[in-house]
């Protein structure tokens, strides 16, 4: 865990007694500087009968993956696992942290009776796209959000070096629509501290995991920040008319081969586009999701707003799923309240 403080009128950053100056620069890069450390890993009982199982214990912290080897692979900071060996095996967690760090640990548990297995060299078997009954490509998994990238508010549009990718287009402002474009002040918050929904596509440029829960005829994704959901049926057909904006709009899905098309409308006027734009309730997003294998998914989404921008504009990511999450965690947002009102200005 890491923990911001205010030492002598000097921000720092505390993780387990490190504590590095926050000096210059964005603080999540500065955080991202501490070293990762492996804090325990247990196996509890060490020593089984044939057909026991143990339970692996671990906790880590600052970093940027850890694997559980054999047979485990990714797994998160700190968590637990069931395991049956069937003879005596070593456990071997690997850490990596930044700047190349790479710290390992091993717990070997004994099995009476039986030989130590030889550590796996082979490379684990390629995993294919899973399937749902009807052929589909099967889309459900957790997924990492944009970080960074346009989470850094009224920044460059496409991502933090103001380059488009290859598939991506720059918005372009209408004749007398610059009032659309945000200029934040030096005492605006941000867009995320009222807690409100992000609308879309800013939601994918938050950096918390989202969800995606799929079934034979809808999909259901689930944002961990700040606790949105969509329901999508994917039976293709027209939005209802007369729709009530709301802040996600309204959503509904068809396929086109193994790419889930969803068609956006339907929103209000409150949200923000990625890049720092405001938009009108004619706002349009046509949404792309393709699994191009088993451990990305390809997000493209076409935004239109014939009120705010002189054509369509395009932005894609690539979303690595995150295989060590069953779900979404649980995400309490409390309305921030401006407190300068309380304050008397010499």
């Amino acid at each position: 865990m890491i923990r911001t403080i205010l030492l002598a009128g000097t921000l720092v950053f505390a993780a387990a007694g490190q504590v590095v100056p926050a000096g210059a620069g964005n603080p999540y890069a500065r955080a991202a500087q501490l070293p990762a450390r492996i804090l325990s890993f247990t196996a509890e009982p060490a020593s089984l009968k044939p057909g026991q199982s143990t339970t692996l214990k671990w906790a880590t912290e600052n970093q940027s993956s850890a694997t559980l080897d054999p047979d485990i692979g990714t797994v998160v900071a700190r968590g637990s696992r069931q395991v049956s060996p069937a003879a005596t095996t070593t456990y071997t967690l690997t850490v990596h942290g930044a700047k190349d760090q790479v710290l390992t640990k091993e717990v070997t548990v004994t099995v009476a009776g039986t030989t130590p297995v030889t550590a796996k060299n082979a490379a684990p078997a390629k995993k294919e796209i899973p399937r749902m009954p009807d052929g589909k490509p099967n889309l459900s998994g957790v997924y990492n959000a944009i970080f960074p990238g346009t989470f850094f508010q009224g920044g460059p549009a496409m991502n933090i070096a103001g380059v488009p990718g290859p598939a991506e287009t720059k918005p372009v402002l209408k004749a007398g629509a610059e009032k659309f474009k945000v200029v934040r002040g030096p005492n605006d918050a941000g867009l995320t501290s009222d807690c409100r929904p992000t609308g879309l596509p800013q939601s994918y440029f938050a950096p918390y995991q989202w969800q995606i829960v799929q079934s034979l005829d809808k999909v259901v994704i689930l944002y961990e920040y700040p606790h949105l959901f969509r329901v999508i049926p994917t039976h293709g057909g027209p939005h209802q008319a007369d729709l009530d904006p709301t802040w996600m709009g309204d959503s509904i899905g068809r396929w086109e081969g193994d790419t889930l098309v969803v068609d956006v409308t339907g929103f209000n006027d409150k949200t923000e586009l990625p890049g720092g734009f405001r938009h009108t309730e004619s706002l349009h997003v046509i949404e792309r999701f393709r699994r191009i294998n088993y451990d990305q998914l390809e997000y493209t989404a076409t935004i239109e707003d014939p009120n705010v921008f002189e054509r369509p504009w395009v932005v894609n990511r690539i979303f690595p799923l995150r295989p060590e999450l069953e779900k979404v965690d649980e995400f309490v947002c409390e309305n921030n309240e401006d407190y300068s009102k309380y304050f008397k200005k010499e």
